[in-house]
């Protein structure tokens, strides 16, 4: 068995055994493909010195060491598995270090910002002087805003959502999230009436009448590609104001959980919330509960100046 077909044994298990979602294998994929096309006699067969050098490439080619651990991350699983199988009688990955990696604050919004963006999405959908295919797209772009930041899904969770979330006009949903989890986020008030709007117009849409998603398109998947909408959010931070490079879906996700804990909101709660499967993850957002504290004891203890 070459390293083609080993890489695709590697991701058939990791589809049927752990529930890998999509976007997951694709990076695995890549990854191990990657690694693959620059270890010569492939990866399968790689002995740790081969591992360093691929390593030691990538960082010379100024790979983040964030890349750099990625990477290294889906080789190690490649190999276990292989070691598993009994196809390798070692695994070469270890005795490799893992590339020292900072610990960046995530880009994020104010709340002054993040009012701005979907006060200007609200009033784009409320536009009557609109042409009927822009008047479709401001109220799916101020549906698709408010419910991102009402709850903090990720963009492939909320692109996917089923129309049923909608349909029920419920105050919580279940979401079906990584590695088939599913968890129960809230539905604030504005975003379920967004969505109510958006339906509503939807409806009037004869290709969308048998889609089972909230937001249908004409791709792969039928439902809006991620990359449309970031382009969306990107355009409609423009129109408000705001620095489009400062936006994107995974920055409205981090404004929600930053909110939520600059007002009071627990660290688990927002865990929770997040879909994140370990504390740790979620703890970049520690500065902000610092933050909170340190005002905390500035603006209530007695002896604070």
């Amino acid at each position: 068995m070459n390293s083609a077909a080993r890489i695709e044994a590697f991701l058939e298990m990791m589809s049927a055994e752990r529930g890998a979602a999509e976007n997951t294998l694709s990076s695995y994929r890549r990854d191990l493909e990657d690694a693959s096309s620059e270890i010569d006699g492939g990866l399968a067969g790689a002995a740790a010195a081969d591992i360093r050098a691929y390593l030691d490439d990538i960082a010379a080619r100024g790979f983040a060491p964030t890349s750099q651990a990625r990477k290294l991350s889906a080789i190690r699983q490649f190999f276990k598995f292989l070691y598993a199988e009994g196809l390798r009688a070692d695994d070469p990955t270890g005795t490799l270090d893992s590339p020292k990696k900072g610990r960046p604050l995530p880009k994020t919004m104010s709340e002054a910002d993040t009012g701005r963006l979907i006060d200007r999405a609200a009033q784009e959908a409320g536009d009557a002087g609109l042409g009927y295919s822009d008047r479709l797209a401001a109220l799916r772009l101020h549906a698709l805003v408010e419910v991102l930041y009402a709850t903090g899904l990720r963009v492939s969770e909320l692109v996917g959502l089923p129309v049923t979330v909608a349909q029920r006009d419920d105050r919580f949903f279940m979401v079906r999230g990584k590695g088939d989890k599913e968890r129960m986020v809230p539905l604030s008030v504005k975003a379920r009436t967004a969505m109510r709007a958006w339906l509503a117009a939807r409806a009037g849409v004869p290709t969308f009448a048998e889609s089972p998603f909230l937001f249908p398109a004409a791709s792969d998947s039928g439902y809006l590609s991620r990359q449309v909408f970031a382009r969306d959010l990107k355009g409609l931070a423009a129109r408000a104001g705001i620095a489009s490079a400062k936006i994107s879906p995974h920055v409205l996700r981090h404004a929600f959980a930053s909110h939520l804990l600059q007002n009071g909101a627990d660290l688990r709660a927002v865990q929770q919330l997040l879909g994140h499967a370990d504390i740790s993850t979620t703890q970049i957002y520690t500065h902000v509960l610092e933050e909170r504290l340190v005002r905390l004891v500035n603006d209530h203890h007695p002896l604070a100046d």
